[in-house]
């Protein structure tokens, strides 16, 4: 199933509902089938304390649940799911190496991280830095190179795959071209990541490094950038991420890992504000966010 996040329909509620869309497209609210389904990770926890997957979970409730206009949903989609931690993977595709040479005055680095065992893993962002669907992701205001980068999200919980999403990496080139060690402030600021638009299980998924990625970028109503690529392509496997992500690392409750991109647009080209950044992931939908100088 796939699992979004959408805002009440009571105006006596503040809380939003957790919506489940079944394999034959019709969309169900959870929420009103059960108050202890408000969100993903509340699916998730009810799953892990009866050992069973979280689909296992939605379908026991789908009777009692309210129906909704599934041609609603993406429009009204917010943040799926609310995650401790974001963390994100670099040099996983040999464009991404490629591209992390081009940038930086010290490629070796990036060389030998893409020949090693042990992947480039990083925080990515915290709760208050990540935005969901058809918010606006966020261009440092000191950076001259701002790019987006797509990709295929891993969500964890309690450290175990329970589903996929897409993620948006959006990263200061130049920033970390100028030295690696400046990582952290390439990557971690206000508005630097943008998740869902849903939370798909692995029945939806099914291989998740065979999935096709695409990534548009629309500047005044013109395409600027447009190219797309396959999972397949990663040099390393979502297991391996997961695996050295959970290394001596004691890990929150819920976890999304992003698992790196293939998908670089052109070093003349910079994101502005205003800029609409659309990626679609094969069986998990499209996530679309404008961008806003931070």
């Amino acid at each position: 199933m796939r699992y979004y996040q959408l805002p009440s329909r009571e105006r006596s509620s503040s809380a939003d509902s957790l919506v489940a869309v079944d394999e034959g497209g019709s969309a169900y609210d959870l929420t009103s089938a059960s108050d202890d389904l408000g969100s993903f990770t509340e699916l998730a926890r009810a799953a892990n304390a009866s050992d069973r997957s979280v689909d296992a979970i939605a379908r026991d409730r789908l009777p009692d649940a309210e129906r909704l206009d599934v041609e609603d949903i993406d429009a009204d989609a917010l943040l799926p799911v609310v995650a401790d931690e974001v963390w994100a993977a670099g040099v996983t595709y040999r464009i991404s190496e490629e591209a992390r040479e081009a940038e930086s005055g010290k490629p070796d680095v990036y060389i030998d991280v893409y020949e090693n065992e042990r992947p480039e893993l990083f925080l990515k962002a915290t709760p208050s830095r990540t935005v969901g669907p058809h918010d606006s992701v966020g261009l440092r205001g000191d950076s001259e190179w701002n790019v987006p980068e797509p990709e295929l999200g891993v969500v964890l919980h309690r450290g175990d795959v329970v589903g996929y999403t897409i993620g948006n990496d959006v990263s200061s080139r130049d920033i970390e071209g100028e030295n690696p060690l400046y990582l952290p402030q390439a990557k971690v600021y206000d508005r630097c990541c943008s998740v869902g638009p849903c939370v798909a299980t692995g029945d939806v998924v099914g291989d998740p490094h065979d999935l096709t990625m695409s990534l548009t970028i629309e500047r005044d109503g013109e395409v600027e950038y447009e190219e797309s690529t396959s999972t397949s392509e990663m040099a390393t496997s979502c297991e391996k991420l997961v695996d050295y992500l959970g290394r001596h690392n004691d890990l929150p409750e819920t976890v999304v890992l992003l698992t790196g991109t293939a998908l670089v647009p052109p070093e003349t080209f910079t994101l502005t504000e205003g800029d609409r950044v659309v990626i679609d992931i094969d069986s998990i939908g499209r996530l679309v966010n404008d961008a806003v100088v931070v």
